[in-house]
């Protein structure tokens, strides 16, 4: 049995996990800062570090308590050493430096887009290589081909807004709460996807993604319409709809293609954005291969996937060095 100490703070969640063997989960702990960034409609960069701060040691402490683990019985720490906001990451990577380094434990840093791929191995032990992987949250937006353990090919991205930042930027522009993706996605039900035909940029012969025409789209056609109540609300559900469907069918689409195209044996999906039940029901009709997806609670940022990385890079000897610095715009190779 081996057990990975998880460390995730890579943007506004303080969170630590256990996990046994990569596949168990024993305790998923995650302090949000949600509630504390709403005022700014955004995450504030320098409040989510100070916020870290105060949480990281009782968020590791609740996690080894849940789990009932000592730290005799913890094999390896990992932590999330990019991408994501500098300040945040920093508290992170030196936190679990300094457990590690006092229990006398491996240290493993973990890509964060990385994690977010693994948290798929905690919810089936059916996964056949070559895989496609659509990562899709509020940082990014990448399609890649994953050919065997921490064996990556980037096939494209997003050229401008991430899928998440451009569901926030909408709902923010339609006067919905923060986060706007799970806000415009309860809008949505509501209203008709074919009631306003806005345009999907995309831009043949790449897997890339843009976001930023659709986004301004929405603007226009808001801008456009009476503001009567009773007007208003059915405009707003019509237009989440509408715009939630030219994202997904994007999306959708070049993973689909990706996939047909790269002999892919699955389709794997990570991220915040893939917490959308739209996206993963349409990538599950449309795809010629099974679909996997976490559960919401494992799709948003948490340290389940950065503990089951952990616990793959230990079995294959990489371990990190005491040297190891944050890197905010790491790249998944």
């Amino acid at each position: 049995m081996t057990l990975v100490l998880g460390i995730e703070t890579s943007c506004d969640e303080t969170a630590a996990a256990v996990v046994e063997d990569g596949r168990r989960i024993l305790s998923n702990v995650v302090a949000s800062q949600i509630e504390l960034h709403r005022r700014y409609g955004g995450v504030f960069p320098e409040v989510a570090s100070r916020q870290h701060v105060l949480a990281i040691i009782p968020v590791v402490e609740k996690a080894m308590k849940e789990a009932e683990a000592s730290w005799e019985e913890i094999d390896a720490i990992a932590v999330t050493y990019g991408p994501g906001l500098a300040g945040s990451l920093l508290v992170g990577v030196n936190a679990a430096k300094g457990l590690a380094f006092g229990f006398g434990l491996p240290f493993i840093g973990v890509n964060h887009i990385e994690a977010h791929l693994y948290t798929n191995w905690l919810i089936s032990e059916e996964i056949a290589f070559p895989l496609i992987c659509l990562v899709v949250s509020g940082g990014h937006t990448e399609l890649i081909l994953m050919k065997d353990h921490g064996v990556y090919e980037r096939l494209g991205g997003t050229l401008d807004d991430a899928a998440g930042e451009a569901f926030d930027k909408v709902g923010r522009l339609l006067g919905m709460e923060y986060p706007g993706g799970p806000a415009i996605e309860r809008a949505a039900k509501y209203g008709d996807p074919n009631s306003f035909d806005l345009p999907r940029a995309w831009l043949k012969g790449t897997y890339n993604f843009s976001f930023s025409g659709l986004k301004t789209a929405v603007l226009r056609t808001f801008r456009k319409q009476r503001t009567c109540s009773k007007i208003r609300q059915t405009l707003i559900a019509n237009l989440a709809a509408s715009f939630q469907a030219a994202v997904v069918d994007v999306l959708v689409e070049k993973t689909k293609k990706a996939a047909e195209e790269h002999g892919a044996r699955m389709i794997l999906l990570a991220g915040g954005v893939a917490a959308n039940r739209v996206l993963d029901s349409e990538m599950r009709s449309r795809a010629k291969v099974p679909v996997l997806c976490p559960p919401p609670h494992l799709c948003t940022d948490n340290a389940t996937g950065v503990a089951v990385v952990g616990f793959f890079s230990l079995k294959s000897g990489r371990i990190s060095g005491w040297d190891l610095d944050v890197i905010p715009n790491l790249k998944l190779t």
